[in-house]
């Protein structure tokens, strides 16, 4: 006879998204089934994923006040700095090679003893996640086990395994990336449309400290971000031309070392590669609506960014403090969890938001992706503005730290 496993929460997706929403969740008391089509043991591996992720402070809080900081803390390189530059067509940092504006973003600017953000590598995040969902009685890792359907009823989702059990639960929450199936399957439309631009992600080591700065120089092609890591690293990110991406990804390690240096330039000395590549096409993708009856979608199932304000992670922790928020309160209430009514509260709540920071990102990528001469000129005034304005400049830095708005109780400052 097929199980049928019973739980408050279903969450599809067992990534750095859906595992912090199962924690998350269960820390409230609810009972959270996360399932994953992937095997934990090899998302633990170092080829499974070699990008890192940026958590502002504001993400951070939540990580802190679910007891899961201090094992992060150790891997996690803070950002003290944000240096931003408008680069010119050339490659190399000789004489105009960027502009002569710059915008720097100080940490000590805010009053408080706190950077803007941390790097952290994807996979001791996972881990991490990972080890706290196992540890935890509210939470019970379905993995893998491939999803074939989910049906939605009037009392409550049923989400059929491959394996032929069953999951019950008043919600599900679609936790399953960009191109969602759960999305699709309730029909929830989206606007969306591919970057020509391909981003490459590497990690090199290099001679000197990088002292918490963290780099972004737009070149016509897209931005590239030196992002600082532990132990004198740094994380590349670097957006290229979709068609001239794989004649960078095809050169030999000590060509793309070449190439990666003549855009870092000699502030941090000699380079070396310290790990594979990797490369992925970019998209921008936002979903018309963040619900429908017993589901609700959160991170890149929601709003899918381009990275070039490091912020698509961040914009998925608060969906899910917010969604914490909102299922607790109805069930304070005696409300139905999944019913429209209490979903349209957490909808209200993120999806102006995302949208607005979303839209944003990309409107700065295509006024930065280019060298096109008036529009420097404008973008460069902007920047010279911004880096004379101290109110602008703050609003910048908690626009980055994912401090501003309406914050979840995860998020909420201390005090």
């Amino acid at each position: 006879m097929a199980q049928t496993l019973r739980f408050d929460i279903v969450i599809v997706g067992g990534g750095l998204a859906g595992g912090l929403a199962g924690l998350a969740l269960g820390e409230r008391g609810f009972s959270c089934a996360v399932i994953d089509a992937q095997d934990p043991a090899a998302m633990r591996k170092a080829a499974f994923d070699g990008r890192t992720t940026a958590i502002s402070y504001a993400s951070v809080r939540v990580f802190r006040r679910l007891g899961l900081w201090d094992r992060i803390a150790p891997g996690a390189e803070p950002i003290r700095d944000i240096l931003v530059t408008d680069g010119r067509a050339r490659t190399r940092f000789d004489e105009g090679a960027v502009s002569s504006f710059a915008l720097h973003f100080d940490s000590r600017e805010l009053g408080e003893d706190t950077p803007l953000g941390w790097i952290v590598e994807n996979r001791p995040l996972r881990e991490t996640l990972l080890d706290a969902a196992a540890a935890h009685d509210g939470v019970t890792l379905l993995a893998p086990a491939k999803r074939t359907s989910t049906t939605f009823a009037a009392a409550a989702a049923e989400t059929l395994l491959e394996d032929g059990r069953t999951v019950s639960a008043p919600l599900v929450i679609a936790a399953d990336g960009r191109f969602s199936a759960l999305r699709a399957e309730a029909n929830i439309k989206t606007n969306q449309w591919r970057y020509p631009q391909i981003g490459i992600v590497a990690t090199v080591a290099h001679e000197r400290p990088h002292d918490g700065v963290a780099h972004e120089l737009f070149l016509p092609s897209g931005p590239f971000a030196i992002l600082p890591m532990t132990e004198n690293r740094s994380s590349l990110v670097w957006t290229e031309r979709a068609e001239a991406a794989p004649a960078y990804l095809m050169l030999d390690d000590e060509q793309f070392r070449t190439e990666i240096e003549n855009r870092f330039g000699p502030y941090v000395g000699a380079i070396e590669l310290a790990g594979p590549r990797w490369s992925y096409p970019l998209a921008f993708t936002l979903a018309q609506r963040y619900i429908a009856p017993r589901l609700a979608l959160i991170g890149d199932a929601a709003h899918a960014i381009h990275p070039i304000a490091g912020q698509g992670y961040n914009l998925g922790v608060k969906d899910i403090a917010a969604l914490v928020d909102v299922l607790t309160q109805a069930r304070e209430l005696g409300l139905d969890i999944g019913s429209l009514a209490v979903l349209q509260n957490y909808q209200r709540w993120r999806r102006f938001d995302s949208a607005a920071l979303a839209l944003g990102t990309d409107l700065l990528n295509r006024l930065f992706s280019n060298d096109i001469a008036p529009l420097r000129l404008v973008r460069d005034i902007g920047m010279n503005a911004v880096g004379k304005i101290k109110p602008l400049r703050h609003f910048f830095m908690r626009q980055a730290g994912a401090d501003l708005g309406a914050l979840p109780s995860l998020m909420a400052r201390e005090g």
